[in-house]
């Protein structure tokens, strides 16, 4: 996201929730305010603009009204790239969003590029063998700025984050890298048997 504001595209965070779990001694209307605030942050540190899809934390679903109303957001903002989790994760929200922008991709006839990614590899993220790599060395700092204002989580989940980074540069030969799955379109073969 830092890459891409840096080279002045119009860069949107698309938050399925605001967060409403998690964090303890508060209610989930003042955990959403919190993580409101500290997503708007983030985003402003990184020169992206946040908008929320209004599912709730916890609580997220895939239906048909849903899949219509993330249907609507991607038209909306008509994306060029698109990036999701990675849809075989421990985290029920995480699958969620992969399954909405998967379909919403399907549905627009792939007319953008859908990129998945990894979160906590190996503790949510499962299975995960990229195809891509993004080096993120001049621009890591900025993103572990924006990622420290989630003040509310940023301490449990971070430390991960920063050891994915320097394993990634590793296979990429960088410092610092994320790495991505792209979505393929099938070129009809099947499986061979053989």
């Amino acid at each position: 996201m830092a890459l891409y504001a840096h080279q002045s595209h119009n860069v949107v965070a698309l938050f399925l929730t605001r967060g409403e779990m998690g964090i303890p001694g508060k209610s989930p209307q003042e955990t959403a305010s919190i993580r409101t605030a500290e997503a708007e942050k983030s985003c402003e540190i990184l020169g992206a603009r946040p908008r929320f899809a209004n599912q709730v934390d916890a609580g997220t679903e895939v239906s048909k009204s849903r899949y219509e109303e993330f249907w609507e957001i991607v038209q909306d903002e008509k994306p060029d790239v698109l990036f999701t989790h990675w849809p075989v994760d421990t985290h029920r929200d995480h699958r969620v969003a992969s399954l909405l922008a998967y379909d919403a991709w399907l549905r627009s006839g792939r007319r953008f590029a859908l990129y998945y990614y990894e979160v906590e590899l190996g503790s949510q993220t499962q299975s995960f063998q990229p195809n891509h790599y993004v080096d993120i060395t001049t621009t890591e700092a900025r993103k572990r700025t924006a990622c420290f204002a989630h003040a509310s989580s940023v301490q449990s989940w971070y430390p991960l984050h920063e050891q994915m980074h320097r394993f990634r540069g590793m296979e990429l030969g960088s410092k610092s890298a994320e790495a991505f799955i792209r979505q393929v379109p099938s070129a009809g073969k099947g499986v061979p048997l053989s």
